[in-house]
C-alpha cells in the first residue's frame, strides 16, 4: 500500500461540500471517482471538512492506494479523471510514516472576503459576500481582538457543531481592507463547526455601526450562540492553508 499526501484547490459552488452526501455531489465523490480509475475504490483522510460553497486554495488530503505511482504521474492522472469538475490536484508526494492530513495538523488558516460596494460583483460574483452598507473595518478589528486566545466559543459554534469541546485557541483574526474589499484572515489549530463565519456574521453588525464594539466580547461570554450574530454566506471562506510540523510537500 502507498500513502500519498494531496494538496488541493476547489470551488465550492454546486457542492454539498467535502464530505460525501446522499442530497448531492461532494468533493470528496470527485476525488474519489478519480482515484478509484487508477486502483481499487480508494477512501480519503481531510485535514478539514468545508461546508457548501465553502472554496479551498490548500485543503490537505490523505490517499491510500494499492500501488506505487510518482507524484507526478498521480497529480497528473487525477486531475484528468476530475474533469470538468474545479477541483485540483496542486501538489502530491508521499506521505511520512505515521502522518495524517487531519491529525498531524497544528494550524488552519481561512479567509473571509466581503465585498463593501454598493453595486453587485461579477468577477467575485460567488467568492465574497455583498455587503452594500458601508463597513468600518478598524471597529470590526477592534471587536476581533476580544476573541483572541483561547475561550469557549459556544456563542460561535453551529447547533449541529459535533466538537467535544468548545474551547478552541485563536491565534489570528485580523480585518483588512484593500480599496472595496474587505479580507478576515483566522487562523487556529482547528475551528469549531461554522465558527469563523459566525465570527464574520458578528463583526459585521459592528462595522454597519449597529453593535457597539464592547458587545462582541459580552457575547463571547455568554457562551450562547443566539447572543451572536448570524452566520455569514458560505462562498465568501477560503481554506488557505493547512499546516504541518513535518509537512510532506516542498515548500518555496
Amino acid at each position: 500500500m502507498a500513502r500519498y499526501a494531496l494538496r488541493l484547490e476547489y470551488d465550492g459552488t454546486g457542492f454539498v461540500g467535502w464530505q460525501r452526501q446522499d442530497n448531492g455531489l461532494s468533493i470528496q465523490d470527485v476525488l474519489e471517482t478519480a482515484a478509484a480509475r487508477l486502483a481499487a475504490p480508494v477512501e480519503t483522510i481531510v485535514a478539514g471538512r468545508t461546508d457548501a460553497g465553502v472554496h479551498a486554495e490548500a485543503q490537505v488530503v490523505l490517499l491510500d492506494l494499492p500501488r506505487v505511482m510518482t507524484p507526478y504521474a498521480l497529480r497528473e492522472a487525477l486531475n484528468f479523471h476530475m474533469k470538468p469538475h474545479l477541483v485540483v490536484v496542486r501538489d502530491a508526494a508521499p506521505a511520512p510514516e505515521g502522518w495524517n492530513a487531519r491529525f498531524s495538523a497544528i494550524g488552519r488558516a481561512y479567509r473571509y472576503r466581503i465585498l463593501n460596494r454598493a453595486a453587485r460583483p461579477a468577477l467575485l460574483a460567488g467568492r465574497a459576500w455583498h455587503v452594500h452598507v458601508p463597513l468600518d473595518e478598524a471597529a470590526m478589528q477592534a471587536a476581533a481582538d476580544s476573541l483572541l486566545g483561547r475561550h469557549d466559543f459556544s456563542s460561535f459554534r453551529a447547533v449541529a457543531c459535533q466538537a467535544k469541546s468548545p474551547l478552541r485557541t485563536l491565534d489570528r483574526l485580523q480585518v483588512t481592507r484593500d480599496g472595496e474589499v474587505i479580507e478576515i484572515a483566522a487562523e487556529a489549530r482547528s475551528f469549531l463547526h461554522h465558527q469563523v463565519r459566525n465570527m464574520v456574521g458578528t463583526l459585521k453588525l459592528v462595522g454597519e455601526g449597529r453593535w457597539p464594539i464592547a458587545r462582541v466580547a459580552a457575547v463571547l461570554a455568554a457562551r450562547d450562540r443566539t447572543k451572536a450574530g448570524p452566520t455569514a454566506p458560505a462562498h465568501g471562506l477560503t481554506l488557505v492553508a493547512v499546516r504541518y510540523a513535518n509537512t510532506p510537500f516542498t515548500e518555496s
